[in-house]
Protein backbone atom coordinates (compact mmCIF):
# COMPACT_ATOMS: atom_id res chain seq x y z
CA UNK A 1 0.00 0.00 0.00
CA UNK A 2 2.88 2.65 0.98
CA UNK A 3 4.99 2.07 -2.53
CA UNK A 4 1.37 2.69 -3.98
CA UNK A 5 0.96 6.03 -2.11
CA UNK A 6 4.37 6.84 -3.25
CA UNK A 7 4.03 6.10 -6.85
CA UNK A 8 0.62 8.38 -7.08
CA UNK A 9 2.14 11.11 -4.79
CA UNK A 10 5.43 11.09 -7.69
CA UNK A 11 2.76 11.50 -10.56
CA UNK A 12 0.70 14.13 -8.80
CA UNK A 13 4.10 15.74 -8.55
CA UNK A 14 5.03 15.37 -11.89
CA UNK A 15 1.46 16.33 -13.44
CA UNK A 16 1.39 19.28 -15.60
CA UNK A 17 0.62 22.72 -13.21
CA UNK A 18 -1.15 25.83 -13.64
CA UNK A 19 -2.51 28.42 -11.76
CA UNK A 20 -3.10 32.42 -12.33
CA UNK A 21 -1.58 34.09 -9.62
CA UNK A 22 -1.95 37.91 -9.66
CA UNK A 23 -3.54 40.11 -13.43
CA UNK A 24 -2.11 43.66 -13.07
CA UNK A 25 -1.73 46.94 -15.47
CA UNK A 26 2.24 46.81 -15.91
CA UNK A 27 2.31 50.61 -17.93
CA UNK A 28 -1.17 52.60 -18.95
CA UNK A 29 -0.31 56.04 -21.31
CA UNK A 30 -2.61 57.76 -23.34
CA UNK A 31 -2.58 61.24 -25.14
CA UNK A 32 -4.89 63.20 -27.00
CA UNK A 33 -2.72 65.63 -28.88
CA UNK A 34 -5.60 67.51 -30.91
CA UNK A 35 -8.08 68.03 -28.32
CA UNK A 36 -10.02 70.26 -27.58
CA UNK A 37 -10.30 70.68 -31.25
CA UNK A 38 -10.88 67.37 -32.60
CA UNK A 39 -14.09 67.26 -30.13
CA UNK A 40 -15.48 70.06 -32.49
CA UNK A 41 -14.97 68.11 -35.61
CA UNK A 42 -17.10 65.50 -37.14
CA UNK A 43 -16.35 62.13 -35.72
CA UNK A 44 -15.09 59.69 -38.91
CA UNK A 45 -12.60 57.41 -36.68
CA UNK A 46 -9.91 55.28 -38.72
CA UNK A 47 -8.40 52.96 -35.36
CA UNK A 48 -5.16 50.85 -36.25
CA UNK A 49 -4.16 48.41 -33.16
CA UNK A 50 -1.33 47.16 -32.42
CA UNK A 51 -0.68 43.78 -30.25
CA UNK A 52 2.71 42.55 -28.75
CA UNK A 53 3.26 39.54 -26.01
CA UNK A 54 6.45 38.78 -23.83
CA UNK A 55 6.74 36.32 -21.33
CA UNK A 56 10.06 36.34 -18.96
CA UNK A 57 10.60 33.95 -16.37
CA UNK A 58 10.70 34.77 -12.66
CA UNK A 59 11.53 32.50 -9.72
CA UNK A 60 11.05 29.12 -9.79
CA UNK A 61 8.05 27.82 -11.60
CA UNK A 62 5.99 31.03 -12.13
CA UNK A 63 6.42 33.27 -15.75
CA UNK A 64 5.13 36.76 -16.44
CA UNK A 65 3.28 37.27 -19.21
CA UNK A 66 2.41 40.95 -20.94
CA UNK A 67 0.34 41.84 -23.08
CA UNK A 68 0.41 45.23 -24.87
CA UNK A 69 -1.82 46.82 -26.60
CA UNK A 70 -1.26 50.28 -28.57
CA UNK A 71 -4.40 52.19 -30.42
CA UNK A 72 -4.04 54.66 -32.56
CA UNK A 73 -7.23 56.75 -33.86
CA UNK A 74 -7.44 58.83 -36.42
CA UNK A 75 -9.86 61.66 -37.50
CA UNK A 76 -9.03 62.40 -41.07
CA UNK A 77 -5.64 62.48 -41.14
CA UNK A 78 -5.11 63.90 -37.93
CA UNK A 79 -4.77 61.48 -34.79
CA UNK A 80 -7.67 61.91 -32.31
CA UNK A 81 -5.67 59.84 -29.61
CA UNK A 82 -3.18 57.10 -28.89
CA UNK A 83 -3.71 54.92 -26.01
CA UNK A 84 -2.04 51.92 -25.04
CA UNK A 85 -2.16 49.37 -22.07
CA UNK A 86 0.48 46.47 -20.87
CA UNK A 87 -1.52 44.21 -19.22
CA UNK A 88 0.17 41.65 -16.93
CA UNK A 89 -0.55 38.17 -15.54
CA UNK A 90 2.09 36.18 -13.45
CA UNK A 91 1.59 32.39 -13.61
CA UNK A 92 2.64 29.14 -12.02
CA UNK A 93 3.38 26.91 -14.42
CA UNK A 94 5.00 23.43 -13.76
CA UNK A 95 5.99 20.29 -15.65
CA UNK A 96 5.07 21.18 -19.53
CA UNK A 97 7.16 19.76 -22.30
CA UNK A 98 8.87 22.57 -24.46
CA UNK A 99 6.22 23.00 -27.35
CA UNK A 100 3.46 23.20 -24.54
CA UNK A 101 4.95 25.80 -22.17
CA UNK A 102 5.71 27.76 -25.68
CA UNK A 103 1.83 27.29 -26.72
CA UNK A 104 0.93 28.15 -22.80
CA UNK A 105 3.00 31.20 -22.59
CA UNK A 106 2.08 32.36 -26.32
CA UNK A 107 -1.28 31.32 -26.63
CA UNK A 108 -3.04 30.37 -23.66
CA UNK A 109 -2.12 33.27 -21.13
CA UNK A 110 -2.34 36.50 -23.06
CA UNK A 111 -6.36 34.72 -23.72
CA UNK A 112 -6.68 35.08 -20.06
CA UNK A 113 -5.13 38.54 -20.15
CA UNK A 114 -7.19 40.10 -23.16
CA UNK A 115 -10.46 40.78 -21.45
CA UNK A 116 -8.38 42.66 -18.93
CA UNK A 117 -6.93 44.54 -21.21
CA UNK A 118 -9.86 45.55 -23.30
CA UNK A 119 -11.83 46.41 -20.21
CA UNK A 120 -8.99 48.50 -19.11
CA UNK A 121 -8.26 50.64 -22.53
CA UNK A 122 -11.93 50.94 -23.25
CA UNK A 123 -12.12 52.92 -19.82
CA UNK A 124 -9.14 54.36 -20.78
CA UNK A 125 -10.36 55.88 -23.67
CA UNK A 126 -13.92 57.00 -22.33
CA UNK A 127 -12.32 58.83 -19.49
CA UNK A 128 -10.73 60.71 -22.42
CA UNK A 129 -14.30 61.36 -23.48
CA UNK A 130 -13.98 59.59 -26.09
CA UNK A 131 -16.51 56.76 -27.78
CA UNK A 132 -15.51 53.08 -26.39
CA UNK A 133 -13.40 50.99 -28.68
CA UNK A 134 -15.12 47.74 -27.92
CA UNK A 135 -12.26 45.40 -29.42
CA UNK A 136 -13.06 42.57 -31.08
CA UNK A 137 -11.64 39.27 -29.47
CA UNK A 138 -8.23 38.09 -30.52
CA UNK A 139 -7.94 34.42 -31.45
CA UNK A 140 -4.39 34.20 -29.87
CA UNK A 141 -4.14 30.36 -30.99
CA UNK A 142 -4.28 31.40 -34.40
CA UNK A 143 -1.52 33.84 -34.17
CA UNK A 144 0.67 32.02 -32.43
CA UNK A 145 0.65 29.51 -35.20
CA UNK A 146 1.16 31.92 -37.51
CA UNK A 147 4.19 33.19 -35.76
CA UNK A 148 5.35 29.32 -35.55
CA UNK A 149 5.16 29.19 -39.38
CA UNK A 150 7.13 32.47 -39.98
CA UNK A 151 9.61 30.86 -37.14
CA UNK A 152 10.22 27.92 -39.14
CA UNK A 153 9.97 29.77 -42.70
CA UNK A 154 12.74 31.65 -41.08
CA UNK A 155 14.70 28.61 -39.58
CA UNK A 156 14.45 30.26 -36.71
CA UNK A 157 13.03 27.90 -33.39
CA UNK A 158 11.05 29.20 -30.77
CA UNK A 159 12.31 29.78 -27.25
CA UNK A 160 10.92 30.18 -23.57
CA UNK A 161 12.78 32.66 -21.79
Amino acid sequence: MTDQQNTAASEEENAPQFSLQRIYVRDLSFEAPKSPAIFRQQWEPSVGLDLNTRQKALEGDFHEVVLTLSVTVKNGEEVAFIAEVQQAGIFLIKNLDAASMSHTLGAFCPNILFPYARETLDSLVTRGSFPALMLAPVNFDALYAQELQRMQAAGETPTVQ
